[in-house]
């Protein structure tokens, strides 16, 4: 397999820990592993006895069925522990596709949604997203590229980097296409749980779908990124059983600390989630006034759910000449269109679910107001 670099994680290799202002991060604000073990009596007796063994490849039992818990038809057999969502994308697009098959994948897209499928040999078919109707998908536009190469349709709602987020009737409409072709719909949910309104939040598209795999993760809503814990969950057990197949290379099994952290996160998931939504909602006020103070440099579709959004830059000089230039000058790191493959070079993705995004904000208010104007 062949596998170009990940541009988006060899721009944060260079940036990511030398910006003082991270203005871009994808992730909700972490916590302490005594502030996650304060959330059940007894959790620090339980975590200083941990043995440190191997885990099951599979996932634990106690985890995966904390996992099941967010589905309505999964069971433990229908989940796979994974390294973070990136294991699963891996493992899920080598076990699913073929040389010669096709694959429809959004765009802007995170890279390892097209590119693994890539390196697997399969054709990737972009499905283009745009700003100025909102970040509407195109269903019409979809159901033209279906073809009898057609293996799988990617999602990935709500959506990273534009915030979007699909309407049930939108996200149907797409199961429907896959059920009619007899294809899969691999979704990718690892912001589910941070729409603004829970009236807008979506199923799972494995409660949906018999070909439906949904791929979640600790990273995001959750805040706990460091545990490295993300998962499959699908009832077609075959495709399963491949992935497993496939993890005998890749990780095995899992850290026995993170499974036994993520298990209590999920049993206490309304309270973790709850405090980053509290976060997220507060610097999205910040945002609103930021954007209509800075409307002649920039400007955005505001996000629906998750913790990013994806304004576009009116500057003349493009969106990477424009961050390499805010990083250099003022220290604030945002992510530049570019970085996500075959995109523009007008957007720029901001993160806005860190406690400290109004120093950040505050700082990147005074670098635009420092700009010189044309």
């Amino acid at each position: 397999m062949q596998l170009r670099d990940f541009a988006l994680e060899r721009f944060f290799a260079q940036h990511e820990f030398t910006a003082p202002h991270l203005l871009c991060t994808s992730d909700c604000e972490s916590v302490s592993v005594a502030d996650l073990l304060a959330h059940e009596e007894g959790a620090v007796e339980r975590f200083m006895d941990l043995r440190l063994n191997y885990t099951e490849a599979p996932g634990g039992i106690e985890l995966r069925q904390e996992i099941a818990g967010l589905y309505a038809s999964a069971g433990t057999d229908n989940i796979l522990v994974s390294a973070g969502a990136e294991e699963a994308i891996f493992l899920c697009m080598n076990a699913m596709l073929s040389p010669g098959d096709e694959v429809i994948v959004p765009c802007p897209a995170y890279q390892s949604l097209h590119e693994v499928a890539r390196g697997a040999g399969a054709r990737v078919v972009p499905w283009m997203m745009h700003d100025d109707d909102g970040w509407r998908p195109d269903i019409e536009a979809l159901k033209e590229s279906i073809t009898p190469k057609t293996k799988a349709i990617v999602l990935n709602t709500p959506h990273n980097p534009t915030g979007s987020l699909m309407t049930r009737e939108e996200f149907v409409a797409v199961r429907d296409i896959a059920e009619d072709a007899d294809i899969h719909v691999f979704s990718d949910e690892v912001y589910r749980g941070l729409e603004y309104d829970p009236k807008d939040r979506l199923p799972p598209m494995a409660d949906l779908y018999e070909k439906g795999i949904s791929v979640g993760v600790m990273s995001k809503a959750f805040g706990l990124a460091g545990l490295r814990i993300g998962w499959t969950a699908t009832e077609d057990t075959d495709l399963l059983r491949k992935m497993a197949a496939l993890k005998d290379y890749t990780t095995i099994c899992a850290s026995a600390p993170s499974e036994f952290l993520a298990a209590l996160a999920l049993r206490h998931r309304d309270a973790v989630v709850a405090r980053n939504l509290g976060i997220i909602r507060s610097n999205l006020a910040l945002l609103d006034r930021f954007f209509a103070d800075h409307a002649d440099v920039l400007a955005w579709v505001p996000p629906r759910a998750g913790a990013i959004a994806f304004p576009r830059v009116l500057a003349g000089e493009g969106a990477e000449a424009f961050c390499l230039d805010a990083i250099r000058k003022a220290g604030v790191l945002l992510l530049p269109s570019t970085k996500y493959d075959g995109y523009d070079d007008h957007h720029v993705r901001i993160g806005f679910a860190r406690a400290d995004m109004p120093v950040s904000l505050a700082r990147f208010g005074e670098y635009l107001a420092a700009r010189p104007t044309s």
